[in-house]
């Protein structure tokens, strides 16, 4: 079994070394064709193009290790049938469940190995891509209205609600562009600031600097009335250099408000989430990015166990290339359904986790009744 197993692991391993590397191979040239025009732009050479379009390849290898598992083990398993090698190990003793159950191994391993791409080597080629687009760029500007948050700090009166939007990150992290707004517990606006620049630490403590204020008071903290009427509140404005408040808005719910998705990990994703639904905003675009990307490593699972019906395929059946192109197209279908299935569960408001996890178990599903046809009946 162990000679079986290294023969396995081998065969497959080096096919979807062999199909992952032609992608991102390929994917690489594309990137750096398309961002030609980049070079010269704010001083930009050809290096810094093709570093910033190498800090893309492990997001591709994130999404494309799947397929290439998918493609690498058919090839593996098609040569194998058309060489007669697996007829030997079925008739070895290889039955159908120690198969399925050496290829489930299998794709553990590569489901492991997307785990980490995605949770730690992709979050940090994105990071360091946007660090270089700032060096050159000077500012990264935020799609649409900027970014919005939604949090509360404590007041001498009660907690007070906060919506700050961010327009702008400059080149050394500090964000730009920033208008606080703030609320009582009875929603009345009390408080207004816009600042030129702000920081914020992990425990949620704000310093905006060039701050323009401007206070709306109360009735109850008006001057005391005076013989001639009521006395009537009024709005001040005020410049000061610093402004500093705490809330439970810290760097991390600002770095995940203000940075594309993909730059997060599996945690910060969950996180992010729950702040959303504690401040009562729309999470599901979050959620099901978190489930799409918890789930997906076992996406490598589902693709191994795809291509086991290719090896109980007669050699006559189809030729090694035929199976490959089915195996690609295979790929791109599930590809395909597991974007739609995103896109329509964000539009429907369908549960996330059953979002994320539809398009892996209709094609286990579809691999589980080929393979049981094919023992039965081939």
């Amino acid at each position: 079994m162990r000679t079986v197993r290294r023969l396995f692991y081998r065969d497959i391993g080096a096919s979807v070394g062999f199909v992952a590397v032609a992608f991102l191979s390929l994917f690489f040239f594309i990137d750096f064709v398309d961002d030609l025009d980049q070079i010269g732009r704010q001083g930009r050479a050809a290096w810094h193009v093709a570093l910033a379009v190498l800090y893309a390849v492990p997001g591709h290898l994130y999404d494309l290790l799947p397929i290439a598992v998918l493609i690498g083990s058919i090839y593996a398993l098609a040569r194998m049938a058309q060489a007669s090698e697996y007829t030997i190990l079925r008739t070895g003793g290889l039955g159908p469940g120690r198969a399925l159950k050496l290829l489930a191994l299998l794709g553990l391993g590569f489901g492991a190995l997307n785990f980490v791409v995605g949770d730690f080597v992709t979050p940090s080629a994105e990071q360091a891509a946007l660090q270089l687009a700032a060096r050159f760029d000077g500012e990264r500007r935020i799609e649409g209205a900027g970014a919005w948050l939604k949090g509360h700090r404590l007041a001498p009166d009660g907690a007070h609600s906060l919506s700050i939007n961010i327009a702008s990150i400059d080149r050394s992290g500090l964000l730009q562009g920033v208008r606080a707004f703030e609320f009582d517990d009875r929603g009345r606006l009390r408080a207004q600031a816009s600042a030129r620049t702000a920081q914020v630490d992990r425990q949620g403590r704000w310093l905006l600097r060039e701050v323009h204020v401007t206070t709306w008071p109360t009735a109850a903290d008006a001057p005391d009335a005076s013989a001639s009427g009521p006395a009537t509140p009024r709005v001040s404005d005020v410049d000061l250099p610093e402004l500093g408040f705490a809330s439970d808005l810290d760097a991390s719910v600002v770095a995940a408000a203000v940075l594309p998705l993909s730059s997060m990990t599996t945690i910060e994703l969950w996180r992010y989430g729950r702040h959303l639904d504690e401040q009562a905003q729309a999470s599901q675009q979050v959620a099901i990015r978190f489930w799409k990307k918890a789930l997906y490593p076992l996406s490598c699972l589902v693709m191994v166990a795809l291509a086991l019906p290719f090896a109980y395929l007669h050699a006559r059946t189809a030729g090694v290339s035929l199976k490959v192109f089915g195996g690609i197209m295979l790929g791109i279908g599930f590809v395909l359904l597991n974007n739609l299935a995103g896109h329509l569960g964000m539009l429907r408001g369908w549960t996330p986790w059953v979002v994320a996890a539809a398009p892996s178990l209709l094609f286990l599903l579809l691999s589980l009744a080929a393979f049981a046809w094919l023992v039965r009946y081939r």
